[in-house]
């Protein structure tokens, strides 16, 4: 079995408009929520055995503390420019392209994307997914490659607002 999870990045800040896009911050609260978030899947007993994010500092300030509280090694992040510039191809390439040997796989990124990619995989579909919130799907697959042909799995879906 093969288990995506797909995770928008912790609220920004758009403070200092002089930043490029990608060097946007977390703001407190978004690292707050974001901490919510973090025992909520603690409670799951999530288990990542891989995780990937955006190159931008939002994305990847939002994977470090969800590595944190997950034990998952923070040197060990992947990052994917596809993930921050992603078409729901690009990301689906990420996906397909993933060891087999990774049964756990997130991915911390954008909207639209992840609404969008998430989408894909869930019907009836999601209006968005705000900052912070985790789809969790999983497939009855053992290659990431094939998890196109299975039916997915709706394992929960959670926003900070939940909690």
């Amino acid at each position: 079995m093969k288990t995506l999870y797909l995770v928008r990045h912790a609220k920004s800040s758009w403070e200092d408009e002089s930043l490029p896009d990608e060097q946007r911050p977390l703001v407190q609260k978004g690292i707050k929520k974001a901490g919510q978030i973090v025992e909520f899947l603690i409670k799951r007993h999530a288990v990542i055995d891989l995780m990937i994010s955006s190159p931008a500092v939002r994305a990847f300030e939002t994977a470090r503390i969800l590595a944190e509280g997950l034990h998952y090694p923070a040197d060990k992040i992947k990052i994917d420019r596809k993930i921050y510039d992603g078409s729901y191809d690009r990301m689906l390439d990420v996906i397909y392209a993933t060891e087999d040997e990774v049964n756990s796989l997130m991915i911390v990124g954008h909207n639209p994307t992840i609404t969008g990619l998430t989408n894909l995989f869930l019907h009836p579909g999601i209006e968005l997914i705000p900052t912070s919130g985790v789809v969790c799907i999983s497939f009855l697959s053992d290659q990431w490659a094939g998890i196109a042909s299975t039916e997915p799995i709706r394992e929960f879906i959670i926003f900070p607002k939940m909690l």
